[in-house]
């Protein structure tokens, strides 16, 4: 259920995207996924971001992507589409093409390797923000794009009214206590083993990756944490830490969608380059973390 305080959910996964050998997208299987994520604690899906290996998709299959997981899952879970991209023309496009699709909300990431001014930051969201009528979920993780968004921009960028959240994959969790304090607007952790910091620091969910195989648990550790059940939320989220160390011991995509072959979900681990299926032996290594953290097939 969504609302005002969770205006796009709980727990919501970045969704790989299945793939034939060859590299063909693969609808059948990511609706076959995206129905079973719903199943296992996931109330949204995230399409098109960096796990589902965005920067190698094109247009034509975003579309199509989003309108088979949309078939799939019905008009009950939320699905937020990326819009990331250094060029905003593009990012503007892909906005506006996740809307005609039928997505609920765009995950507008910060423009990534140009490093433009905190004021290009802002344009940049801007014109996507103007691009539909959605509202946006900001996405924050400096580690990949070499740019933080300031807390000047933030307050800036809060006042829109399609700003509703933020996916905050800095690692800052003091700073992000101030800023949901700040500026009111809905936080999502994006770093898996901080998602029970976060919570205590205010944020209302996760924009997952171990959601893939331990979902049910991650929307159990936010529920024990809502309820006011310290100890609960405690052993869960020690529980999960092995499973978030193995999912991240390599690039969250290759592994996720080693995970999802292993327990029979999809039936492909392909990627595109520059991305590489984990080697049998890398593969190998995955399941044995997984199978030592208690999962099973």
């Amino acid at each position: 259920m969504t609302s005002s305080s969770r205006p796009f959910g709980t727990v919501l996964t970045a969704m790989v995207t299945p793939m034939h050998e060859g590299g063909a997208l693969d609808l059948t299987s990511a609706q076959e996924l995206a129905r079973y994520l719903v199943a296992h604690g996931s109330d949204g899906l995230v399409l098109s971001g960096t796990t589902g290996e965005a920067p190698t998709t094109h247009a034509p299959e975003k579309v199509d992507l989003l309108a088979a997981v949309r078939e799939a899952v019905g008009p009950d879970v939320t699905i937020l589409t990326g819009a990331g991209s250094n060029d905003t023309a593009h990012a503007v496009r892909m906005a506006e093409q996740g809307e005609e699709a039928g997505a609920d909300g765009i995950l507008a990431l910060t423009p990534y390797y140009s490093k433009p001014s905190q004021a290009g930051v802002v344009a940049h969201f801007r014109a996507i923000l103007g691009a539909t009528g959605l509202p946006a979920m900001l996405y924050d993780i400096p580690g990949r794009t070499a740019l933080a968004i300031s807390d000047e921009s933030y307050v800036e960028l809060a006042a829109h009214p399609r700003v509703v959240a933020v996916k905050d994959a800095t690692g800052g969790v003091e700073a992000a206590k101030a800023r949901i304090e700040r500026t009111g607007l809905a936080w999502y952790s994006g770093d898996d083993p901080l998602t029970l910091d976060f919570l205590r620091a205010g944020a209302v969910g996760v924009v997952s990756v171990s959601s893939h195989v331990v979902g049910r648990e991650i929307a159990a550790m936010i529920a024990a944490h809502d309820a006011g059940d310290v100890a609960e939320a405690e052993r869960l989220h020690e529980s999960l830490l092995p499973v978030h160390q193995a999912v991240f011991s390599g690039p969250g995509a290759t592994n996720a969608k080693s995970a999802m072959h292993w327990l029979g979900v999809i039936p492909s681990r392909a990627m595109r380059l520059p991305l590489l299926p984990n080697t049998p032996a890398e593969h190998d290594a995955l399941i044995a973390r997984l199978e030592a953290a208690g999962l099973h097939p």
